[in-house]
């Protein structure tokens, strides 16, 4: 059997059809049930699958803070742009990369896209392969990648940042906004978000394991389970959630066996461990998440464009005003309940980072028509 065959399997219909009928079956009768998934591409297939129309009346899934882009600072976004002007003042005339949902992200200082409208050389890329390639081809000009993502992301940077190291490549630099994913449910808890179950991202689990969700369910007693990103692995993962509830078990389960290990990609976490450190951070609309952020090691801090250029930048909202994006990286809404989505907010014109990234849940719900 091919990949292909593999994942045609996680597709099919009539299993799909299976897998709800036991979802209903084991889910008669008991009171309402909130599950929880933290990955924007979950939430993708949740909503362009119809998922949640499939589901009895008592079983709700909720989106947390799964999209990396939503949740990176404004004041990052903003000290970006101020250095890139700063340093440009003094001759240097840096190129700038980052995603293309990044690219677009508003503050109330303008965004990327404005500052590329103005002259400065700004460049969307694909990954940050293609950044190292840009500093190879451009040896006289300073290359930094805005470099925002969660475990996933953070694998491939520091991969690029030991190859950078090695081969002596001094153009090369990074700003990070990595952030890392179960301190951030670990703070939903803490702050009183309600659900009975965790969705955990495949890609993430990837590289940290089922060992680096385990201390969710130890320290807090949160059933969870790892899912792929096909629609019958959010179905399956759903059901296995509804039966331990339902059988009073806590643990964590692995649907997504066919990717991740127990001990996760150790390989990547040595090299994050090799050039990050943990560290404090703010996550947009969020506030301040303790142990959740990752900048570079001192021993590293050549990499840094921060180390180079460091402007002072003024304390800005974190969201327009009736923005209730925070609301729906915390669990507490979905897109329809805010009186700007698809009205004074869509993707042509975002008022908030969440329909601005690919990855944000309204931006989502807004392509693919959902209203439930």
């Amino acid at each position: 059997m091919n990949v292909t065959d593999v994942l045609n399997a996680f597709k099919d219909r009539e299993l799909a059809q299976k897998v709800v009928r036991k979802i209903r079956e084991e889910a008669k009768g008991l009171d309402e049930l909130r599950f929880m998934h933290v990955c924007g591409t979950h939430e993708d297939t949740v909503t362009r699958s119809g998922i949640r129309s499939l589901l009895p009346e008592n079983v709700k899934i909720v989106s947390g803070p799964g999209c990396p882009v939503c949740i990176t600072p404004v004041e990052d976004i903003v000290k970006m742009r101020e250095i890139m002007k700063e340093a440009y003042a003094e001759g240097d005339r840096i190129i700038l990369t980052t995603f293309g949902d990044m690219y677009k992200i508003p503050t109330p200082l303008g965004s990327f896209a404005d500052l590329k409208s103005e002259g400065y050389d700004v460049r969307v890329v694909y990954s940050i392969f293609d950044t190292y390639r840009i500093a190879k081809e451009n040896p006289d000009r300073t290359v930094v990648h805005f470099s925002p993502g969660f475990e996933t992301t953070t694998a491939p940077a520091a991969g690029m940042l030991n190859a950078v190291v090695e081969e002596g490549l001094e153009n090369f630099k990074i700003y990070s906004v990595h952030r890392l994913t179960p301190p951030a449910v670990e703070a939903l808890v803490k702050a009183g978000t309600r659900f009975h179950g965790l969705i955990d991202p495949g890609h993430v689990s990837t590289i940290i394991g089922v060992r680096g969700w385990e201390y969710i369910t130890t320290d807090y007693g949160i059933p969870q389970v790892i899912a792929g990103f096909e629609p019958v692995d959010m179905l399956m993962a759903i059901l296995l959630l509804i039966r331990m509830v339902k059988n009073g078990e806590v643990k964590i389960l692995n649907e997504y066996t066919r990717v991740v290990k127990y001990e996760g990609n150790v390989t990547a976490q040595r090299l994050i461990d090799k050039f990050f450190d943990v560290t404090d951070a703010r996550w947009r609309a969020l506030g301040t998440i303790p142990e959740s952020g990752l900048e570079l090691k001192k021993e590293w801090k050549e990499l840094e464009i921060r180390t180079y250029y460091d402007p002072e930048v003024p304390k800005l909202p974190d969201l327009e005003k009736g923005c209730i994006c925070g609301a729906i990286l915390r669990g507490l809404a979905l897109p329809p309940q805010c009186p700007h989505f698809g009205k004074t907010c869509t993707p042509r014109s975002p008022i908030g980072p969440c329909m601005v990234s690919y990855e944000g849940t309204c931006s989502i719900f807004y392509k693919y028509g959902a209203l439930f």
